[in-house]
This record gives structure tokens, C-alpha cells and sequence, in this order.
């Protein structure tokens, strides 16, 4: 079974947790699953002038696959485009903390004979998210003034991967 779409698990709400008085044992995540993201730091770090900031327009959780597939693009344009001999840095900033939960159901001849349905439905550990507000910084780029349509272009690219639309806020160091 492959994953669920995002549209799954993007909505920011409260994440249910279960309090059991009577057997506290169930009240816990067993096993959280391991974050696909290699590297948050990206680059050689260095003294640049100016830094891109790639800010969330809303509140959302975004999977750790999505930001890690965000990381790749961003890395290849940004090796790929600039000009021999220039360097960049680029950091991905919220981390996946949130675990994901998932009841999986049973389907097919049978099913119904050993399925709890909504009965105990707390859900396996299927993946971590990161929940991100609006406004706040999801990945910055640090580069020099001449190569900073490059960096635009690096996240505009990646501003696909992600399961919210992004505004660019360009700073100076």
C-alpha cells in the first residue's frame, strides 16, 4: 500500500490524543517513524549579501517526504544554474515533529469478520510532519546579489513540492 495524497494530512487542527485512565500504556505513540530528510544544511556557509526566505501564506502541516522532495529540487537548480566558482547556502527550517497517524481498514472477502472498525481506532504510525504557520520561514537560500534570480528560480520550482502557496522575502546580511 502506498501512501495517502497530502490533502490527507495538511489541515492545521489540534491532533487528537488519547488519554486512557484506565490503561495509560495506550496513550502513547509506539514507534516513531524515521524522517526522510537527510540534510537540513545544504551548501557552503560563508559570507553572502543577501538571503531569500521562502514564507508559508498558510497554516499547514507539510510531510517530511514533501520537504525532503523540496530540498532535492532547490539543491539541483542551485548546483546546476550558478556560475563556476559561486557557492551558496540553504537551510530547510521546521522540522517534522508531528507524528502521522493512520486506521488502516481492511478490504476484500472477509474483511468484516476481523476488522475493529472505529473501535480503538487511535491509528499506526505512518509518517512525521512539520507544522508550519503562516508567515513563517519553511527553507532560505544565502547568495550573492547577481545570482539571486537563480535562488527565485531554485523556489519557485520547489514551491511545487509543497502543499501551500509561498511568497519570497529577499533581506540583505
Amino acid at each position: 500500500m502506498g501512501l495517502r495524497p497530502g490533502r490527507c494530512y495538511r489541515k492545521f487542527e489540534r491532533p487528537y490524543t488519547r488519554r486512557s485512565i484506565r490503561v495509560p500504556k495506550k496513550g502513547y505513540v509506539k514507534g516513531v517513524p524515521a524522517s526522510k530528510i537527510t540534510q537540513f544544511e545544504a551548501g557552503t556557509k560563508g559570507n553572502y549579501d543577501s538571503i531569500i526566505c521562502m514564507n508559508s501564506k498558510r497554516s499547514v502541516q507539510i510531510r517530511h517526504n514533501s520537504l525532503e522532495s523540496a530540498r532535492i529540487v532547490m539543491v539541483q537548480i542551485m548546483e546546476k544554474k550558478l556560475p563556476k566558482g559561486a557557492t551558496f547556502f540553504m537551510k530547510i527550517r521546521p522540522f517534522p515533529h508531528h507524528v502521522l497517524r493512520e486506521n488502516a481498514l481492511a478490504t476484500g472477502a472477509g474483511a468484516d469478520r476481523f476488522q475493529t472498525g472505529m473501535r480503538q481506532s487511535f491509528g499506526k504510525p505512518v509518517g512525521t510532519a512539520a507544522r508550519v504557520r503562516a508567515g513563517q520561514c519553511i527553507a532560505e537560500i544565502h547568495v550573492l546579489k547577481q545570482n539571486i534570480q537563480i535562488a527565485k528560480l531554485a523556489f519557485k520550482k520547489a514551491s511545487y513540492k509543497l502543499p501551500t502557496p509561498v511568497k519570497l522575502e529577499i533581506g540583505t546580511l
